[in-house]
Parts: C-alpha cells; structure tokens; sequence
C-alpha cells in the first residue's frame, strides 16, 4: 500500500528556515462567546503554560543546539497560539543560525508575543516533575463507583453541590479527554480543582469532566467551560481549575484559571507529560 494512501493526515511541508507566519492566532473572543463569557472582563486570572520538549537551531558556526523551553502567555492575551502552528514555528528554528542563545529566546518571546497580542515568556528548561506533592495535596475521584453514559456534550447540569457543607479542599482526576477541533486527535489530561464553598457532588464532578470526551475545543476553552460552569453552578466563594494535558508533538500544555484571590500554581510537570 503507497503509505498516502492511508489515514495518517495531510502532508506538511517542513519548515526550510525560520518563519514567524507559521503562528496562527485563535481569537479567545470566539471560545469565551460560546460559554457566555465577557471577553473584556471574563472573571478570571490565569495563564496557559507551554512546554516544548523539541527544540533546536544552529549556532553561529552551524552547529546544532538543542534545548526545552517553558513558554507563558497570559489568559488576558486577545489570543491563544493554535498548537500545530505553533509547533511548525519552533520547528523553522531547526535550520537557522542565531548568535546566541539569547537571541533565540528573545526571538521566540517577540514573535510569541505579537501572535498572542500581549507579553510572552519565554524561558529555557522545564519545571520539575511533581506527581507525588500533587497527589498529596490533591484527592482524586477516578476511583468512585459509578455508571456515567454522557460523553458529550459537556453539561453543566450534571453538576450537584451539597448546600448544607462549606469546605476548602483540592480535586483532581486523569479522566479529563476531548478533542482537538483543528486535527480531530484526543487530548489528555488531569484537572486540578481547588475551591472554597459548597460541597462538590464528587460523583456528579466526574461524570460532568468525562462529559468532555467526545467534545471539540481547544485545551485553554475546555478549561475556561469547567470553571465558568463550577462558578455558576456551585457559587464558590473562590475557585481555582489546572489542567495538564499530556504532549502531542513535542509539546504539551497546562492552562489555569482562578479567582483574583487565587496565587497561581506553582509550576510543575505530572509523570505523563
């Protein structure tokens, strides 16, 4: 069988040199019109935070250099950077000399940073891997025993709170699966929830987050859906949602959401990413 005759996804040329127009801007407005959400004022803080595991470029005599990176753009940017584009443009740097590796990241951030419409950071090196301190701080609801037979659309009503008990705690689950709306491929992830208020029905939690899996939207929107939904079914007096989704293509992604009060996770890595 002549290997494009199979269903492995239309041809892209590879990248020949550098090329800041290989980044495609997905406005947020269109995501956050979709859940009801004020695009200037959406009622909450938070950033999406990249990890990129493949990258390299040439040094000034043309030796190859090869590095990870940590890229942060901020939820209040007009955009959000679509992830092939934004893998074919780290790509473009594969063939390129550059002077130094400052000039790399400094590249990278101004490019990254006129895609997004606002200040990208770009650091190179990854955070570490902290499955452990995760689970410690964090009770995961993957091993309730439940029947659960919606796979999409995400539904809300499927949420349940416990009036009657006010907590302060921290859920997680690896169940979390939708797609991607550009390629069709799944995305994975674990969600972090961490709130103050009523009482989470952790049983109707897991069947709303599994609610995801055959849904398509972006990683950073599927983030923003869970917690504009939680803030208005539960009313939470504050709030605070993470996801680490797993890598495709060398890179992986890890949006959060919070409440003005909430201090921004520290950064981290799960044993799958």
């Amino acid at each position: 069988m002549n290997p494009t005759d199979l269903p492995l996804g239309r041809h892209v040329d590879y990248p020949t040199g550098y090329d800041a127009a290989l980044l495609y801007p997905i406005p947020r407005a269109l995501g956050r019109a979709a859940i009801g959400v004020d695009d200037a004022a959406p009622g909450f803080v938070g950033v999406d935070r990249w990890h990129a595991y493949e990258l390299s470029w040439l040094d000034g005599r043309g030796k190859p250099r090869v590095a990870t990176a940590t890229i942060t753009v901020p939820a209040h940017s007009p955009n959000l950077v679509e992830s092939k584009s934004l893998k074919l443009y780290l790509n473009s740097f594969n063939a390129t000399r550059f002077g130094s590796d400052d000039e790399v990241a400094a590249r990278m951030a101004a490019d990254l940073s006129a895609c997004a419409g606002a200040p990208v950071d770009v650091a190179f090196g990854l955070p570490p891997i902290d499955e452990a301190e995760a689970h410690a701080r964090a009770e995961s609801i993957d091993g309730l025993d439940v029947d659960i037979d919606c796979y999409g659309p995400p539904d809300a009503a499927l949420l349940a709170i416990e009036a009657d008990a006010i907590v302060d705690e921290t859920l997680t689950s690896a169940l979390l699966k939708s797609n991607c709306p550009v390629t069709g491929q799944p995305d994975w992830a674990r969600i972090s929830i961490a709130y103050r208020g009523p009482r989470l029905d952790r049983a109707a939690l897991l069947r709303y987050l599994v609610s995801f899996r055959d849904h398509a939207e972006f990683h950073e929107q599927c983030v923003e859906r869970v917690f504009t939904d939680l803030r208005a079914r539960a009313r939470p007096e504050s709030l605070s949602v993470e996801a680490r989704y797993t890598r495709r293509g060398g890179l992986d992604i890890n949006p959060w959401r919070a409440t003005a009060d909430r201090a921004a996770p520290t950064p981290g890595r799960d044993e799958r990413q």
